[in-house]
């Protein structure tokens, strides 16, 4: 799974909140190559090596053509600037690629199990507040009689 893949199921779709396709997110696949080399400041053919890489993946239109995100470009600055930067190389920086999607896949997750265990304590609190609620009010509560140490005689009554 490439990046592109954990970022589509934990948003559902490309388009946020199921809004309309024609929507544009940071998200949307809107630059050809040429220009996403321009914003990226790469050269197109090096855009192509990321992309058999895996390091970004486009998305592609009917005829194969690849077209990139905002986020795209962003990734796309980011590995030139890993490697640039701080020396590391490509692999390395798949590797760190993986990682961080597997870290926001992972974030996601425990957000919606945060909210399950939130959804199943409210639960909770509304059906123990309905059993106290059908506690029956006629009933006295017992309270054990201290023992005392008279004695008591019993004597049973005549039938006449």
């Amino acid at each position: 799974m490439d990046g592109r893949d954990a970022r589509r199921n934990d948003a559902g779709s490309r388009f946020r909140g199921g809004g309309s396709p024609y929507e544009l997110t940071d998200e949307s696949p809107v630059y050809v190559i040429s220009v996403a080399a321009q914003l990226s400041g790469l050269h197109p053919q090096t855009l192509r090596q990321y992309d058999r890489l895996g390091l970004v993946s486009p998305d592609r239109t009917a005829g194969r053509g690849r077209r990139y995100s905002a986020r795209d470009i962003e990734q796309l600055r980011e590995v030139q600037r890993l490697s640039q930067v701080e020396g590391i190389n490509l692999a390395g920086i798949k590797r760190i690629i993986e990682l961080e999607n597997q870290v926001a896949a992972l974030q996601s997750r425990v957000a919606e199990l945060q909210q399950a265990v939130e959804g199943a304590a409210v639960a909770m609190r509304q059906r123990e507040a309905q059993v106290h609620a059908s506690y029956r009010r006629d009933l006295v509560r017992y309270e054990d009689v201290q023992q005392s140490s008279a004695l008591v005689v019993w004597r049973p009554r005549r039938r006449d």
